[in-house]
């Protein structure tokens, strides 16, 4: 299992996610609303503007305050010093 920072201290395990999407789409607002409505979204922006949506494997919804592509970034970065762990 690997955890992804998406901000404030807050986790997300890296193998229930399904989509990292930006929060800005029209599309995507209806899909928070929806989460929202069936108790399925989890905000972790403390109370900051919501910038991504984490879409996981269970139906929720996870709201960041970090772009996508500084998430993205981020979980590159663990991606590669956990390969040069592994090789010591």
């Amino acid at each position: 299992m690997k955890l992804a920072d998406i901000g404030f201290g807050n986790l997300v395990n890296t193998d229930r996610i399904v989509a990292v999407v930006s929060a800005d789409a029209a599309p995507t607002k209806r899909i928070i609303s929806a989460a929202k409505e069936k108790n399925l979204a989890v905000d972790a922006t403390c109370g900051k503007k919501t910038k991504t949506v984490i879409v996981m494997d269970s139906g929720h919804i996870i709201l960041s305050a970090k772009s996508p592509d500084r998430l993205e970034k981020k979980s590159a970065e663990d991606s590669d010093s956990d390969k040069d762990n592994d090789e010591d």
